[in-house]
């Protein structure tokens, strides 16, 4: 399985790091040993002194799909999810200012953050989907799936073009404003339309 991450998907988030506005979704894949085991709590690696969190709604692929349409993207997910996908990003700067690729600033172990699966059924329209993350009890970044850029079965549509989806297959659809720098001892939260999703110890 791949973990597909989107950037660039929400208007206020590109502004706040200074970033220009894309024309298509940016694209970028983590390994799957990114991925933080359940109950871990998240040690700041040693080559960062400015990891950031960044809270992003997910979608699990159910089927393998390439080229995929966006009016038939819905049957290619039954699950979504909230998490995080943490950014190394005194490293990642580096790395862009030098033009290089930033999977070391995102795709370091630990890096991805995945919640609890639920049902799409849950809810009645998945483009209008409020989501938060709290830090030490007190929200940081809060949003709406209404103000993405690019809507989620667009996503899909869109990576289908470059990467064949298989089963198992997680898109990290980007992040909207408010991210910011973590230290020993946070706690960090998600909560999707009020239902926490995860939450994560920070070491």
């Amino acid at each position: 399985m791949k973990l597909i991450c989107i950037g660039r998907n929400y208007t206020k988030h590109i502004k706040e790091l200074d970033n220009e506005k894309p024309e298509n979704p940016v694209v970028f894949i983590k390994p799957d040993s990114a991925i933080l085991p359940k109950e871990q709590d998240f040690y700041i690696p040693e080559f960062s002194k400015e990891v950031h969190y960044e809270v992003e709604v997910l979608v699990k692929i159910k089927k393998v799909g390439k080229h995929i349409d966006p009016r038939f993207a819905p049957g290619y997910y039954d699950e979504v999810s909230l998490g995080i996908d943490f950014t190394a990003r005194d490293l990642q700067q580096k790395l862009k200012e030098k033009g290089l690729p930033w999977e070391k600033a995102k795709g370091f172990d630990g890096a991805a953050v995945i919640g609890e699966w639920l049902p799409k059924s849950n809810f009645k329209d998945l483009n209008n989907v409020g989501f938060s993350l709290l830090k030490n009890n007190e929200t940081v970044q809060k949003a709406s799936t209404a103000q993405m850029l690019w809507k989620l079965d667009e996503l899909i549509s869109y990576v289908s073009r470059f990467f064949t989806l298989k089963k198992g297959d997680i898109i990290f659809t980007g992040t909207p404003s408010g991210v910011g720098k973590i230290k020993p001892n946070d706690y960090l939260s998600g909560i999707l339309e009020g239902k926490e999703l995860f939450s994560v110890k920070i070491k």
